[in-house]
């Protein structure tokens, strides 16, 4: 733009805007309605959407660390009790999925030791490589050759013939 301009062409807004005169002193009606809304119906919802959330606030509910009561396994289930069958073979299956997290989470703690070690991961990542294969073989014994549709019924029968098989070999080696 020039140097020099031309204050009429190009008016400044002014600084202040100005407010209007009241022509009468009857109230605006719209006033009078806005104010008798915000007191009768805002103020009381307000304050009771308030007040649930100080009383929210003090009962946090985190969902994702929600914990199921430990039902009866299996072997305490009464003969024909369905409802007891059902819950501990739904209390086997969250079992389940924990132990399969857990051999997950381990396995991906050594992969990040060996990208993070290089060379030296033999050496600095025993600890790790034992922890797995530690949680490996309790994985294997308890869940191994069940299958996709293994269930605890299943699964107590296998831990049944182990330690039956156990019982053997001890009576074997101590003959």
């Amino acid at each position: 733009m020039p140097e020099d301009q031309d204050w009429e062409a190009y008016k400044v807004p002014p600084t202040r805007t100005p407010v209007g005169e009241r022509a009468t002193s009857v109230p605006n009606p719209v006033d009078i309605l806005q104010t008798v809304f915000n007191y009768v119906v805002d103020a009381p919802v307000t304050f009771v959407r308030e007040w649930i959330e100080r009383q929210q606030a003090k009962n946090k509910f985190y969902y994702y660390h929600q914990k199921f009561r430990r039902v009866p396994d299996l072997s305490e289930c009464l003969e024909g009790d369905y409802l007891c069958f059902y819950e501990a073979e739904a209390q086997w299956r969250r079992d389940r999925m924990v132990d399969q997290e857990i051999v997950a989470i381990v396995r991906e703690r050594l992969g990040a030791c060996n990208q993070r070690e290089g060379p030296n991961q033999f050496q600095n990542c025993a600890k790790e490589v034992k922890l797995l294969a530690q949680v490996t073989k309790a994985y294997q014994d308890r869940y191994g050759d069940l299958g996709v549709h293994g269930t605890a019924r299943t699964c107590l029968m296998k831990q049944k013939h182990r330690m039956m098989e156990e019982r053997k070999a001890q009576e074997n080696a101590s003959q």
